[in-house]
């Protein structure tokens, strides 16, 4: 019963828009394969793949934007704008970044923190707000968004303050050292590790507004909402005053079709909180 009860609640939240950022009369633009890194580099993999998509709406001003990190283990997946996120008054950045075993850590989390750097030292040259970025991604995205989120050396090194960001909205991210680092030094996926590329190395009460979401703790990947849900109770212990987590039973790992609607409600409930609209 309880199952049915928030599988239900889950479903009227899917059917509910939030009606501050929702523009359907605005017109919208679209910037492909954008290079976020200068193109002084020189290695051809980077110049390849470190590259981002700017969907925003182009007679607004002083919009909300949310970089997006795709999935996929670090070994693969690619940059999309999910349709779901299209029409609603805000930007998108969806990235893509280097990939193992042609890239190792820390090359995913430079790639993160250049792309969402480009996208404050930009978006207002398109109409947007450097005060309403939003970090998101899912899964491998998810561990991304915790890790350049929390740990403030990644924006640092180009002159960002982590906590410029509006919001961390991870979906199923892994808050452990990630299975694919843990491969890259010959440690097994069941095996626990925890250094200073595990976003639970970096809790702090002063980091912006997080949002925990997974799917289902029967169904998820192996151990995603327990290390989720670990996260969460130590940043309440250490006195975060915005940090939630949801799960989505029901859903098997990182559902992002019932996640894009929690996504968009809750920069709306950030915002709104900031007395933004």
């Amino acid at each position: 019963m309880n199952k049915l009860r928030t599988l239900y609640l889950c479903l009227i939240t899917m059917a509910i828009s939030p009606v501050s950022i929702l523009g359907q009369e605005d017109s919208y633009g679209l910037k492909e394969n954008i290079s976020y890194y200068s193109d002084s580099h020189s290695d051809p993999y980077l110049q390849e793949r470190c590259k981002l998509d700017l969907y925003y709406p182009k007679d607004k001003k002083d919009f909300a934007t949310v970089v997006w990190f795709h999935g996929g283990g670090l070994k693969n997946g690619n940059k999309s704008i999910a349709g779901r996120l299209k029409n609603q008054g805000i930007a998108v950045a969806a990235v893509n970044y280097r990939l193992y075993p042609k890239a190792k850590a820390p090359a995913y989390l430079e790639d993160t923190a250049a792309s969402i750097a480009w996208v404050f030292k930009n978006i207002e040259q398109y109409g947007g707000s450097t005060e309403k970025i939003f970090v998101s991604g899912s899964s491998a995205g998810g561990y991304l968004t915790g890790m350049v989120g929390l740990d403030k050396r990644w924006l640092g090194a180009h002159g960002i303050n982590a906590d410029q960001i509006a919001g961390l909205i991870p979906l199923a991210g892994q808050m452990f050292t990630h299975f694919t680092i843990r491969e890259e030094r010959g440690i097994g996926k069941t095996q626990v590790m925890v250094d200073d590329l595990a976003p639970i190395s970096h809790i702090r009460n002063d980091a912006p507004p997080i949002l925990f979401v997974t799917g289902d703790r029967t169904m998820e990947m192996i151990a995603r909402w327990e290390e989720n849900a670990y996260m969460y109770r130590m940043m309440l212990e250490v006195g975060h005053p915005d940090a939630r987590l949801l799960e989505l039973q029901g859903y098997g790992h990182a559902p992002q079709e019932a996640f894009y609607p929690l996504l968009l409600k809750e920069m709306n409930r950030v915002l709104k909180l900031r007395g933004n609209k």
